[in-house]
């Protein structure tokens, strides 16, 4: 753990940090969830999900930077292994290949996951007079009900 000066005591750093990875992780997961569909869509909506997904992916691969990135501010070690992800994570693998209004499905929810995740990190950023990291997940949040909708919008 590195030294910082955030004003922030080494108990709530602690707590942010934690709170953080498991925002990571679930971002991470959803990240490599909406790659493999991604690749694997299949069906008569396959260019306009196809699309989607990449823009979605994408998105949550800056997230995932910046996440971490936050972490490393508040003098903490980022997790980057599978195995950390696994452990820290609510967003579940897949790792079978389902239908495209499954994928649709699945994935929404795991916006909402994300979201649920991230809005305890608020509480804690909150308890912890730490605006840059409750700005970083309102807007993450954001982003992720935002993109929960549009996938919902294909379910209609």
């Amino acid at each position: 753990m590195a030294d910082t000066n955030t004003n922030i005591s080494a108990e709530n750093r602690k707590a942010l940090a934690d709170g953080l990875s498991r925002a990571l992780a679930d971002s991470y997961t959803l990240y490599l969830k909406t790659h493999n569909f991604h690749w694997n869509v299949e069906g008569p909506g396959f260019q306009g999900l196809h699309n989607l997904f990449e823009k979605q992916y994408t998105d949550l691969a800056e997230a995932i930077d910046d996440i971490a990135e936050r972490i490393r501010a508040l003098g903490h070690y980022a997790p980057g292994s599978y195995t950390e992800f696994a452990e820290l994570a609510s967003v579940k693998e897949q790792t079978q290949k389902p239908d495209s209004k499954s994928m649709l499905r699945e994935l929404s929810e795991d916006q909402d996951t994300v979201v649920a995740t991230m809005r305890k990190v608020i509480k804690t950023a909150q308890e912890a007079d730490d605006p840059a990291s409750e700005d970083l997940m309102v807007s993450r949040i954001q982003a992720h009900e935002k993109n929960a909708w549009m996938l919902r919008a294909h379910l209609a």
